[in-house]
C-alpha cells in the first residue's frame, strides 16, 4: 500500500451548509485509514463515495475527468470541490496511477485519440488501437490490461458500468494479479456485488451518515442480490404490489 490515510481539514471548511460538506458522510469524516491494498467504497448515489474518490484523485494530481498526471484536457464540471480540503498521508508516496471516471470515459478516449494523431505509439498503452474503435467493455479491459502496472495507485469510479458479469470476473483477476505483487493499490467506488466479493478487501460504507467498515455479507448489494436470486418471484410480487 501507498496511501495510508485521508484526513478532512475541518478548520478550513467555511460552512457545512453547502455541497460537498452538506453530505453527512463527508461532514462527519475526520480521517480514513487504508490498511489494505484493495478498498471499496459503497453506498447509495449521493452518499459521498464518488465525491471523496474524486477528491483523492485531485490531490494525487490526476485529471478529475479521468486519467493520470499527464492527461491534460478539460471537461465541464469535472473539478473537485473537496480536494483542497483533504490531506493525504503516504508511505511511500507514489506519483503513478490512474483515475477512472466511468461517466466521462468517452472524453478520455477522445483525448487519447488527439494525442495518438501525433504519436501512434500512445495506443500501445490501450491495446494498440483507439478506445473509440473498441466496444465500451473492451475499451475498459484494454485500459486495465495495458495501462495498469505496478507501483501505482488506481482510483476507479464504478468500473462495472461497461463490464458484463463475465468481464467483471476478468477484472477481478486483473486486480488480483496486480495487488498480489504488493505494489499496486486500488480504491474502487462500486455498486457491483461481484466486485465487492474480492477476497479480504476492505469495504467502507457511506450510508447512515458516516463512513464505516462493513463485511461483504453486510452490504445491501449482497443482501438484495442474494434475496432476489433466491426469491425472484416473491421479490417481484412484493415490489409490484401483486
Amino acid at each position: 500500500m501507498f496511501l495510508k490515510r485521508v484526513e478532512l481539514q475541518h478548520e478550513l471548511i467555511p460552512t457545512y451548509k453547502k455541497y460537498p460538506f452538506s453530505i453527512p458522510s463527508i461532514k462527519n469524516l475526520h480521517q480514513l485509514n487504508f490498511d489494505n491494498n484493495v478498498t471499496f467504497f459503497v453506498g447509495e448515489n449521493g452518499s459521498g463515495k464518488s465525491t471523496l474518490l474524486e477528491a483523492i484523485a485531485d490531490k494525487c494530481g490526476f485529471n478529475t475527468a479521468g486519467g493520470g498526471r499527464n492527461n491534460y484536457y478539460n471537461v465541464p464540471f469535472s473539478n473537485s470541490s473537496l480536494g483542497e480540503f483533504i490531506r493525504l498521508s503516504w508511505l511511500p508516496k507514489v506519483t503513478d496511477g490512474f483515475f477512472l471516471r466511468a461517466e466521462s470515459f468517452y472524453n478520455f478516449a477522445t483525448h487519447i485519440d488527439e494525442i495518438g494523431a501525433e504519436d501512434i505509439r500512445v495506443y500501445n498503452a490501450y491495446g494498440g488501437s483507439s478506445l473509440h474503435e473498441q466496444s465500451h467493455g473492451e475499451s475498459f479491459l484494454s485500459l486495465f490490461l495495458n495501462r495498469f502496472r505496478g507501483k501505482s495507485i488506481y482510483l476507479l469510479d464504478e468500473p462495472e458500468a461497461a463490464l458484463s458479469p463475465q468481464r467483471q470476473l476478468s477484472f477481478l483477476k486483473i486486480i488480483h494479479d496486480l495487488a498480489s505483487e504488493g505494489n499496486s493499490q486500488f480504491i474502487i467506488a462500486t455498486h457491483s456485488p461481484i466486485l465487492l466479493g474480492y477476497p479480504d478487501a476492505t469495504i467502507f460504507s457511506f450510508d447512515e451518515g458516516t463512513i464505516s467498515e462493513v463485511e461483504f455479507e453486510e452490504t445491501d448489494h449482497y443482501k438484495i442480490t442474494r434475496y432476489f436470486l433466491e426469491n425472484r418471484e416473491r421479490f417481484l410480487r412484493e415490489i409490484f404490489g401483486d
